[in-house]
């Protein structure tokens, strides 16, 4: 079926608004191209119907939630854009169970849940995005990890182009990983979270977050009222420019672009022999290093890139910096074309493999367009 056919039978669906929105506006980076057509869908039901007919015409579609985590191509991007703009979230404050439609924005939940007196999910605050992307990366910070409350999620199959119910322990969920992740296998439609009913947080182990609620270090498994935490938590995450902001070009990223890399133990022990000849002994014993299981490594890629010369705010490529909060933060300072972004993230890549041979790997969904190249 010719595509403007195929626009028009959709166009007559239930809960569903076609536009021409380009991706510079549906993502926080504010780049990217203008695809084929925007599909918005405010339903579940819509979101199923529009992914099958586009799936059954061979029509390529890109997933939309929050557009927090996507580099996209400039020009003309040969892919239909579709929107999810499904938003419903039920909270049960007795049970502590959530249940969230994909479309929801991940902040909205956890400031109802935490208003709720419910524990679990207070450390991800200030996340941008949707719900429905949360399990796909299995999305994390300040030592906890969506894996840690997620009991089941909707998904729509595209090719058995069934809906149902998977428990969490199907998507084989790891740092910032899941099977869902890259394969374009199935769309999420709605997540379930098991929450705490005590009004008290997740045990309180990342040290920054630590020290800011004054958690004294023998307190192991210290926890505090969420209230406090998600306060604390968005107070250094807004000290980080990680709290998308319009008016603030420092938020205009991807939230922390690159992984922390995982690698052996002799790589990592060589990396940092390489930082003690570049900057002394002292330096090197508090390289972060953390124990990551089966013999590996988990280092810091914000104090790698740091040490490989590139600095809070570096200039990089016109108006594709770095964040002057964070390096971790590739940011598009009003003008930036992806173009700029992505010889940004290829420079600061090659120059930290350059300094200590550890390859850094791009947290966002890359479409029409390559960190290695074309």
């Amino acid at each position: 079926m010719p595509i403007n056919e195929l626009l028009a039978t959709i166009e007559a669906f239930d809960h569903v608004v076609i536009d021409n929105t380009p991706f510079h506006q549906l993502t926080t980076l504010h780049i990217g191209g203008t695809p084929r057509a925007t599909i918005r869908c405010s339903s579940t039901t819509a979101v199923c119907d529009v992914v099958q007919l586009l799936d059954a015409n061979d029509i390529p579609l890109l997933i939309v939630g929050g557009g927090s985590n996507l580099v996209v191509a400039d020009g003309d991007v040969p892919v239909v854009a579709v929107v999810l703009e499904c938003t419903d979230c039920r909270i049960d404050a007795k049970s502590g169970a959530v249940e969230a439609e994909a479309g929801a924005s991940w902040d909205d939940i956890v400031a109802a849940s935490v208003a709720a007196g419910l524990g679990g999910i207070e450390c991800l605050s200030g996340i941008p995005g949707s719900a429905g992307a949360t399990p796909v990366q299995n999305v994390g910070a300040y030592g906890a990890e969506i894996s840690d409350v997620l009991t089941e999620v909707e998904l729509f199959d595209r090719t058995t182009r069934q809906r149902s119910w998977v428990p969490a322990s199907s998507l084989d969920l790891a740092y910032r990983y899941s099977n869902l992740k890259f394969t374009s296998r199935a769309v999420v439609l709605s997540i379930r979270l098991a929450l705490r009913t005590d009004g008290l947080s997740a045990p309180l182990r990342f040290g920054e977050l630590a020290r800011k609620l004054a958690v004294a270090q023998e307190e192991s498994d210290a926890r505090r009222p969420v209230a406090d935490v998600r306060a604390a938590v968005l107070q250094l995450r807004r000290a980080k420019g990680m709290v998308y902001d319009e008016s603030d070009h420092d938020t205009w990223s991807a939230g922390s672009f690159f992984t922390n890399p995982i690698v052996p133990e002799d790589i990592a022990e060589q990396v940092r022999e390489v930082v003690e000849k570049r900057y002394g002994a002292e330096t090197a014993a508090a390289m972060p290093c953390f124990n990551a299981g089966s013999g590996k490594k988990k280092l810091s890629a914000a104090w790698l890139i740091d040490r490989a010369g590139y600095h809070k705010g570096y200039p990089g490529h016109g108006p594709a910096r770095l964040s002057t909060k964070h390096t971790l933060a590739l940011t598009n300072r009003g003008t930036a074309t992806t173009e700029d972004l992505v010889n940004l993230a290829r420079d600061i890549r090659s120059g930290v493999y350059a300094a200590f041979s550890v390859t850094l790997e791009p947290e966002p969904v890359w479409v029409g367009v390559s960190i290695d190249g074309d």
